[in-house]
């Protein structure tokens, strides 16, 4: 597919995953479950839907080098680095300018998260398909929701609308953007089948959006429109690009929205309890190990590659060690992990973060 590009959005930081991820080696740079890199496994889902030489990452410049080292095919100017971070509106825009320039405003574009685990790559690979064939020819953004398996409180959703079906693709409209519900409305939207997941996947012609930016973040698009022109470069023009989401700045806003409903195993690792669902099985829970024991032991996330780990009289603890540093925590409070980085800024160890 000569006219499709790939987005890549490859600027998190991760820190939840702390002491793995570090301030110059994010969350899409590490290993978490198998040879590749996160990065390196989504841009591997992309064979033979997007030519390498039309993939373009995003990225921030604090972490640009282990970025491009997971991508090191790539030539250089694949990778798109941010001055300083703005949040999604303002990289995705920058992409979708580019690939207005390489394609005179004719390409489609795929944006994709970097740091998550595809578990069907063939089913995922096929939604995609669709999605494209769906943006060129209603010239609508698409987004892939995900099938709800439990009424989960850390993501958002998207709020089902009416069917739409178009060239043999089945899509809905999405109603609505929806923030993180508490528990009570998350079962409630699960069991009536009338949300999903929001996945922040999204297909759409470059045309179309760069469009729906002009009318929703006309700051950021005016700033575009400079770009290139008598030497102005993206440094010239970030600072006057609008800091907000992609969703809260643009997708809330457009008149329309189609999502196709996906079910392809899908998460977004977004920390180590997440990560444990889909470890390999060890001794006293899942892992990653040179060997592991246990004796009265369950329910434990163990990531020490190269190491032995024995797990005595302990249950549902996350055992993260790397060569400088070991975390140890319950994993019910894997979320908190994020808090860390700042309590070794505290305590003089900044080195350590």
């Amino acid at each position: 597919m000569a006219d499709v590009y790939a987005l890549l959005l490859a600027g998190g930081r991760g820190s939840r995953f702390w002491p793995l991820s570090r301030k110059k080696l994010p969350k899409q740079c590490l290993h978490l479950d198998g040879d590749l890199t996160l990065l390196g496994q989504t841009f591997a889902r992309l064979d033979g839907l997007v030519n390498a030489g039309n993939t373009l990452v995003l990225t921030g410049g604090d972490m640009e080098q282990p970025v491009r080292a997971a991508l090191p095919g790539l030539p250089a100017d694949s990778f798109l680095v941010e001055p300083s971070g703005r949040n999604t509106a303002p990289c995705i825009a920058w992409g979708g300018h580019e690939v207005g320039r390489r394609t005179n405003g004719e390409g489609i574009v795929v944006v994709l998260p970097a740091d998550h685990r595809i578990g069907r790559p063939d089913a995922f690979r096929d939604s995609i398909r669709q999605a494209i064939r769906l943006a060129k020819e209603t010239g609508d953004i698409v987004t892939l929701g995900i099938q709800p398996n439990r009424p989960e409180t850390g993501y958002g959703y998207l709020e089902l609308g009416e069917s739409v079906q178009v060239e043999g693709v089945e899509a809905r409209t999405v109603s609505k953007f929806c923030e993180k519900p508490d528990s009570k409305r998350a079962a409630r939207w699960v069991q009536g089948k009338t949300h999903l997941w929001n996945a922040g996947i999204f297909v759409f012609r470059v045309d179309a959006f760069m469009r729906e930016l002009a009318t929703h973040l006309p700051a950021t698009s005016t700033a575009l429109d400079r770009l290139h022109q008598d030497g102005v470069t993206i440094a010239d023009v970030w600072g006057q690009m609008d800091a907000t989401s992609i969703d809260y700045g643009v997708m809330e806003k457009c008149e329309r929205i189609l999502t196709i409903p996906i079910d392809v195993d899908w998460s977004d690792l977004g920390d180590w309890e997440a990560v444990g669902q889909h470890l390999p099985e060890i001794a006293g829970g899942t892992g990653m190990a040179a060997g592991a024991v246990a004796k009265d032991a369950s329910g434990c996330v163990v990531h020490a590659p190269g190491q032995v780990v024995a797990l005595l009289g302990v249950t549902d603890l996350v055992v993260v060690s790397t060569k400088d540093a070991i975390l140890v925590m319950p994993r019910e409070r894997a979320q908190e992990a994020r808090s860390i980085p700042d309590l070794l800024e505290q305590a003089g160890l900044s080195a350590h973060t």
